[in-house]
């Protein structure tokens, strides 16, 4: 249990790295470029994906002590799903509502992160089977 405890306590905080990440290269790209939300969102995601990734394979999930690549592989097919899920709310709280961007990508961030974390502790940072 203390270890659990551990993960989610890393896992907030490399979260929260990458989807400041997220956030800050979302607004930087809408401001600076007049690019669309859900255009600079893509950016914006692949960019936190290295933030995330190297976050929760070094700190959140060491102990699992996965292989580096089948790791990888699996938390971007895990980031790429969240991502889906977050492109598509994003895109329909756009429309929707009358919250500006910048609140409502905070929102789909927070929303996504809980399935991310358990689909990352049971299967994209699990160890090969030996």
């Amino acid at each position: 249990m203390r270890r659990v405890v551990h993960q989610v306590g890393w896992f907030v905080v490399v979260g929260c790295a990458a989807s400041l990440t997220h956030w800050l290269v979302v607004v930087a790209i809408v401001a600076g470029f007049a690019t669309p939300p859900l255009v600079a969102n893509v950016a914006g995601w692949l960019v936190a994906f290295t933030v995330s990734f190297s976050g929760h394979y070094h700190l959140t999930f060491r102990y699992h002590k996965a292989s580096l690549w089948p790791a990888a592989t699996r938390f971007f097919v895990v980031s790429a799903l969240g991502f889906g899920i977050n492109e598509a709310s994003y895109a329909w709280l756009l429309h929707a509502t009358t919250l500006s961007y910048d609140v409502l990508l905070f929102l789909v961030l927070l929303g996504v992160a809980v399935l991310t974390f358990v689909l990352s502790r049971l299967w994209a940072f699990r160890p090969a089977a030996s």
